[in-house]
């Protein structure tokens, strides 16, 4: 599943829920590594327990009902909830080997979840003003159906995306999604898709490839 994927990045697939505390601890450590030099550059893919996390623009009167632990996340933007059946993909990448452009790099992440959601026929899309990528639900409204959220720390990144494959979707009933009230969020299986992980794993990773020469193309400074 790693062939479109250099030797200098390694691939981690995590196949039991991995705590969101934890995997803080250990994207901090391996951002901090990468660095310094001493550790390849990283895309991990997992699942959460419930939890819900805040980014550094969190509204407190945005958490609605903290029926789960609420984590200080430390990336950009506001609450957003993980959960199983939710698809997480952070992306550790040494953005001085490439340009030091952190909004061609967001640009390039949400290219890359847009175009691995079409290979299952889902149109989604960025929308301007609104974090994160964007679909039709099944009563033609816009609808969330993933999440963007990135830190930059010495060049490297952090953080990534969120899917939304087939989680309970009244968990996010928990908090506003990202801050932004008058939309909902969807998923690949309220819209009549069964995709499990491994299925998405395989597509998003055959188009990695692009994602990392789309970081390449970015423009330095802008």
């Amino acid at each position: 599943m790693s062939a479109s994927l250099p030797e200098s990045i390694e691939l981690r697939v995590s196949g039991a829920p991995v705590p969101y505390r934890a995997a803080l601890e250990e994207m901090a450590a391996r951002n901090a590594a990468i660095a310094e030099g001493s550790a390849r550059e990283l895309i991990w893919l997992l699942e959460h327990p419930p939890v819900y996390t805040a980014g550094t623009s969190a509204d407190r009167s945005e958490l609605l009902d903290p029926r789960f632990e609420v984590v200080e996340a430390g990336r950009g933007g506001r609450y957003t909830y993980h959960g199983p059946g939710q698809r997480v993909g952070y992306v550790l990448l040494d953005l001085k080997r490439r340009a030091r452009d952190v909004r061609g790099f967001v640009h390039a992440l949400e290219g890359w979840v847009i175009a691995t959601l079409g290979d299952f026929g889902v149109d989604s899309w960025r929308a301007p003003g609104r974090i994160g990528i964007w679909s039709r639900d099944i009563d033609g409204r816009e609808a969330k159906i993933g999440a963007i959220g990135v830190r930059i720390r010495r060049w490297v990144t952090m953080h990534g995306f969120s899917v939304n494959l087939a989680p309970d979707l009244a968990h996010f009933g928990g908090i506003v999604p990202c801050g932004i009230e008058e939309f909902g969020v969807t998923s690949l299986a309220r819209l009549g898709l069964t995709v499990d992980f491994d299925t998405w794993d395989r597509a998003l990773i055959a188009r990695a490839g692009e994602f990392l020469a789309a970081l390449e193309r970015a423009c330095p400074g802008e």
